[in-house]
């Protein structure tokens, strides 16, 4: 699945691409504008798809001076599975934050990040999970608890869930892996704070002055 592109999952066209948009926004579109956020195609393009999907209801076009605006028809019966397919990412992440509230153990720190968090994902990518578990947690319950989630998070999506994990004390000694920078500045967090891991990727000098 493409998170970014979630109606791809049933029509891997710019149909789908232009109904995404118009659905994670209230607010109507011109073609022009439509084709800023979907600059890979053709303003032509744009326009023919508006057209059709004008005809069949889903988007209702608006006359604005000289120039036709669009937006979701809401009270069109496709318009709810429309938006609640526009907003997969959101789901998938209160799903995964969830299902981590759940645990008998939960991590003290978990995200999503690379091309997931990124917005570059394909239906080959994996969905990368940062999990940073207690030093304490009995390893057979902290392992199943893993790969349970890891198999549920492919079934929910189509891709290989690989998480990535830590103990809380192999954080400082990890601080410079580009990986744990990345998840800094892109990881979208799905349990504990990300500002708790910024104190634990500081430096000693670092974290004892901001103690």
């Amino acid at each position: 699945m493409e998170l970014s592109r979630p109606l791809a999952t049933i029509t891997p066209t710019l149909d789908g691409d232009v109904l995404t948009v118009l659905a994670r926004h209230e607010e109507s579109f011109t073609t022009g504008q439509l084709h800023r956020v979907l600059s890979r195609y053709s303003v032509e393009g744009i326009r023919k798809v508006l057209m059709r999907l004008t005809r069949q209801g889903v988007i209702h076009a608006e006359l604005i001076g000289n120039t036709y605006s669009y937006r979701l028809n809401d009270e069109h019966l496709a318009a709810k599975p429309i938006r609640e397919l526009a907003q997969i990412q959101s789901t998938l992440l209160h799903r995964i934050e969830r299902r981590l509230d759940s645990w008998s153990y939960p991590p003290k720190y978990a995200a999503v990040f690379g091309s997931a968090a990124r917005g570059t994902m394909t239906e080959a990518s994996d969905l990368d999970l940062l999990l940073v578990r207690a030093d304490d947690i009995p390893d057979d319950v902290w392992e199943g608890q893993v790969a349970d989630l890891a198999a549920d998070v492919s079934r929910w999506t189509g891709n290989d869930a690989r998480p990535l994990e830590y103990m809380v004390s192999e954080l400082n000694a990890a601080r410079d892996e580009p990986v744990l920078r990345a998840i800094l500045t892109e990881g979208l967090t799905v349990a504990g704070s990300r500002a708790w891991l910024i104190r634990q990727l500081r430096k000693p000098k670092e974290r004892d002055g901001a103690d």
